[in-house]
């Protein structure tokens, strides 16, 4: 599904989000993130629009012994951003273009500067980002914290698109980091949670928007891994790629489409598809996914959606900018006794079939777990943060799961997701840290190695804690 995502949308996202935030008095406001699995009461919220506000608040942290969690749209949903009695730091205001440099093709921005504002500034210049997530609502400071990835091929961890970027320690001081400057923190504090310290203003390196001839394709899973190889990888014009698994009774984790973003032959007609795109009308593919939550019917009517729609881009002609501006169908469920939860697991690509017959096994027979959605993207090997997920070419699967709220639900999914866990492990696979906090300690460790030595440079950088987040407290308080 190629719909698009747009600036309306996202101010919606934000104003709702805002009004969820604030859900308690302003005293001691309670404050959830995207999961809607925790609701932490915090001492305040607090926010800066200048570097020097954003110092004075950790200063004064310092002085009063408060612990600082911080914020962008808050859509990890581990509770990365959240801490009992602590201050939540909005990064959101803090979110001014600085300056963009068209023939270095690069841009400084506010590390609370939303991708979509970037792409609006960039467009005309003809530039465009190197990495997008799947959506264009998050914060670059979120995203650096996360580490995230997305659809290139030929650009891959946001790291790689990092320049440089400013710090603020938990001393108060600003410190310049890049790979030659202080670069003891490059590796920490991008893919670091926000726990050495606060993202003030980012480098970003751009690339040229281009023109992309979309294409289509339906294959089986254990013909996956050498099409991708041998017939995207390797043919340079291909510069992006997904995937989706087929959630189908009848084809589950069987049937696949992919759909692929190639140069178009003709470059000059890129002006013609120029203008960002707003968001179409979505409310077909959100009734199919709909569906899809309540019985097998609809994960069929769904995947048979899904399938024909992905079949109307063939040869369809669209902007690197425009191809980066995903759809937010999945992102509005506003049930007030479920919720929506991502995990994200990261296989080698020779892994691929076997992993996929393995993990089939062990969904096949759980009632219980509802999943509605998989994403498969690429990503090269990176070992560059000390939390790198992926230490081989990997296929990237993207799980969206419909789970209930209370407790029993979340027992019958943490042993699920515990049980894919393993299984993505005994592939040499690893998860992705961002999401829920249904792994063990033990799956942690195995899935990133160099785990405690992030977590005893944390307590090194930052002895006082204070930059803390509960998912620090679930999984590197010990050290």
């Amino acid at each position: 599904m190629v719909a698009r995502y747009s600036i309306a949308i996202g101010f919606i996202i934000i104003f709702s989000f805002s009004l969820h935030l604030f859900s308690s008095s302003f005293d001691e406001p309670t404050v959830g993130d995207q999961s809607r699995l925790m609701a932490v009461k915090m001492k305040a919220v607090k926010a800066g629009t200048t570097t020097e506000e954003l110092k004075k608040i950790v200063l004064d942290a310092n002085k009063k012994d408060d612990v600082i969690a911080i914020a962008g749209m808050q859509h990890s949903q581990g509770g990365h951003t959240l801490y009992p009695k602590g201050i939540l730091l909005d990064m959101k205001p803090y979110n001014k273009i600085l300056s963009l440099d068209r023939q270095g093709k690069k841009i400084t921005v506010q590390s609370g500067t939303s991708w979509a504002a970037i792409q609006e500034y960039i467009n005309p210049s003809g530039l465009a980002l190197q990495i997008s997530q799947s959506q264009s609502i998050f914060t670059v400071g979120g995203s650096l914290s996360v580490n995230a990835h997305g659809l290139s091929i030929r650009n891959h961890s946001l790291i790689d698109t990092v320049d440089s970027f400013r710090l603020l320690t938990a001393k108060g001081e600003v410190l310049t980091v890049s790979r030659e400057e202080n670069q003891e923190m490059f590796p920490l504090a991008i893919g670091g949670y926000g726990l050495f310290g606060v993202i003030l203003d980012v480098t970003l390196n751009l690339t040229d928007n281009e023109l992309y001839e979309m294409s289509s394709h339906t294959l089986q899973y254990e013909d996956y891994p050498a099409y991708f190889k041998e017939t995207v990888l390797s043919d340079k014009n291909y510069k992006m790629h997904l995937a989706r698994l087929s959630i189908s009774p009848d084809t589950f984790l069987k049937e696949m489409y992919v759909i692929n973003y190639a140069l178009a032959p003709h470059q000059s007609k890129l002006v013609d598809f120029l203008p960002l795109k707003r968001e179409p009308i979505v409310a077909i593919p959100k009734f199919f996914l709909g569906m899809s939550r309540i019985n097998d019917f609809g994960k069929r009517t769904f995947w048979e959606t899904q399938k024909n729609y992905a079949k109307k881009v063939q040869g369809k002609l669209i902007s690197r900018n425009n191809a980066m501006r995903s759809d937010s169908v999945f992102m509005e469920y506003t049930n007030p006794d479920k919720t929506e939860v991502l995990q994200e697991y990261f296989v080698p690509i020779d892994e691929f079939e076997h992993y996929l017959d393995d993990l089939r096994s062990v969904l096949e027979d759980d009632e219980t777990f509802n999943l509605l959605n998989i994403t498969v993207r690429y990503v090269e090997k990176n070992e560059e943060p000390l939390l790198a997920y992926a230490t081989k070419d990997m296929f990237s699967l993207v799980l969206l799961i419909n789970q209930g709220k209370d407790q029993n639900s979340i027992e019958q999914t943490r042993k699920t997701v515990q049980n894919m866990i393993d299984v993505t492990l005994a592939h040499n696979g690893s998860y992705y840290l961002p999401y829920y906090g249904y792994a063990t300690k033990e799956q942690m460790k195995a899935a990133y190695p160099r785990s405690e030595e992030f977590f005893k440079l944390k307590n090194i950088y930052d002895p006082d804690h204070r930059f803390q987040n509960l998912f620090f407290e679930e999984y590197g308080d010990e050290h």
